[in-house]
């Protein structure tokens, strides 16, 4: 059986924008979580925001880890270079020091950061640090899919039920996400190069994003050696108890089949470096899923951090109202084995301590 790798999705909404949209709010994203196979390093989220009222003034995310705690961080606004263009189609989305380009849609991406990122702790982020010596730092990555595209909220969509968009901040545009295999090679300034391969997810975005009062989150996704792969997004349980959106999806390698998170790691206390990142799913055929994990590799954005650095669109650079955990987990589905991502938040009202 030939896997369809597109999954019925039009290849048109992997290209990146070419020009500046008429709607100001209008935003263009693209993002890849990367895990080295090996757990020696992570990049838990290269991202570029690009928004239509400041196109050529775009935010740039990026995030490196450590097991033993040790963060590099280039974020920060930069300008644009020209997209390159194939018959009148962009096929990279730039920022500064970071650029990702489409090699064949749904099917083949490349990414490169060649630029400065302050080095820090994820002790140090979580007591509010946003700077720190200035490294010089490349990372080549190129990335193969390995599973349809999934976008949380597909299967209500598919059922005629659109009141999932707004709970996934994409509202009137489109998001999906897509796990991959890659390969690449890593530098820090007066460091021995690194080459790698691992996991990955790509996730891009085109449209407006109003995530309104945010109630929180957890988000994680991973792919296994044997092919197989998950993805969720949950939101907190409601004050009153009461359960709030949840989506998965698992993948055997052949089939994409939906669910709900019955129990997720919420972000009610942190630890960067073993904490327990366990998952239980119910499938819609009434299966029971369980998959463990634990934090590998861990970068933090304390509550009032900026999580673009010195990004300035629209006044800022703007704090988060609430503390933001993205990282590599080591998971373990039916004793297989694997490095991923998570991201999750949470209001400080809602931790343990």
């Amino acid at each position: 059986m030939t896997v369809d790798l597109s999954g019925g999705y039009d290849p048109a909404c992997d290209y990146p924008l070419a020009g500046r949209p008429e709607n100001p709010a209008t935003r263009d994203s693209v993002s890849m979580w990367i895990s080295d196979s090996e757990g020696r390093f992570g990049f838990p989220r290269l991202c570029i925001e690009a928004v239509a009222g400041e196109w050529d003034n775009r935010g740039v995310q990026a995030n490196i880890a450590f097991p033993d705690g040790r963060v590099l961080i280039g974020a920060g606004g930069f300008g644009v270079a020209p997209a390159k263009l194939v018959d009148g189609r962009a096929i990279t989305l730039n920022a500064g020091p970071l650029t990702f380009e489409v090699v064949e849609p749904l099917r083949q991406w490349r990414m490169t950061f060649d630029g400065m990122a302050y080095e820090t702790t994820v002790e140090d982020q979580v007591r509010g640090t946003v700077d720190g010596p200035q490294r010089k730092v490349l990372i080549e990555v190129d990335a193969r899919m390995a599973a349809p595209p999934w976008t949380p909220g597909e299967k209500a969509a598919s059922a005629g039920d659109a009141a999932t968009s707004h709970a996934v901040g994409a509202v009137g545009g489109h998001r999906h996400e897509q796990l991959f295999r890659c390969s690449g090679r890593f530098a820090v300034e007066s460091e021995a190069e690194r080459t790698f391969s691992g996991p990955g997810l790509l996730v891009r975005r085109t449209g407006e994003r109003d995530v309104g009062e945010f109630p929180g989150h957890c988000w994680m996704s991973a792919l296994f050696p044997s092919g197989k792969a998950f993805g969720i997004l949950a939101f907190p349980p409601r004050l009153d108890g009461t359960p709030a959106y949840s989506e998965a999806f698992l993948f055997d390698g052949k089939v994409k089949r939906y669910g709900s998170v019955i129990e997720a790691p919420w972000l009610t206390h942190f630890e960067p470096h073993g904490g327990a990142c366990d998952l239980i799913l119910r499938m819609d055929d009434g299966e029971t899923v369980r998959i463990s994990g634990k934090t590998a590799n861990s970068t933090f954005v304390a509550k009032g951090s900026p999580l673009f650095g010195n990004w300035t669109f629209g006044g800022g650079p703007h704090g988060l109202p609430l503390p933001f955990h993205q990282g590599d987990v080591e998971y373990i589905w039916d004793g297989e084995r694997t490095f991923g991502m998570v991201e999750r938040s949470l209001p400080v009202e809602r931790w343990d301590r």
